[in-house]
């Protein structure tokens, strides 16, 4: 029997998964109404790539940094709900992929309020 260990391949993980552990893990954080984007316009401006449904990922090596734009509920706490959101989506890229998380950066771009009840006539 051979003692040598048997080799292993390479492990890949796509953008795509990250954004999505980053979008449901800010979406599970209490106060946040919305994932919200930046305009087309103001990303061909500073000739960055669109970001997807309110994330940016960026992958250095084998780091993440990612950035957030979410909404907020007119009720919450903006910078607990932010600071939230920031600790939630570090801890879940971490543990679900291994990755070192360098950054969250979390954009408040509206603050959503419920909408008045309709009059009865």
């Amino acid at each position: 029997m051979s003692s040598e260990k048997p080799r292993r391949g390479k492990v890949t993980i796509a953008p795509d998964v990250l954004i999505t552990i980053a979008r449901l893990s800010a979406l599970s954080v209490p106060g946040v109404a919305r994932m919200s984007s930046t305009p087309v316009a103001v990303d061909r401006l500073f000739q960055r790539h669109p970001n997807n449904e309110g994330v940016r990922i960026e992958v250095r090596q084998h780091a993440v940094v990612v950035d957030l734009h979410i909404v907020v509920n007119h009720t919450s706490n903006v910078r607990d709900v932010s600071r939230a959101v920031q600790t939630e989506v570090a801890r879940a890229v971490q543990d679900m992929t291994g990755m070192q998380v360098l950054a969250v950066n979390v954009t408040v771009d509206d603050v959503a309020f419920a909408e008045a009840p309709a009059p009865n006539h």
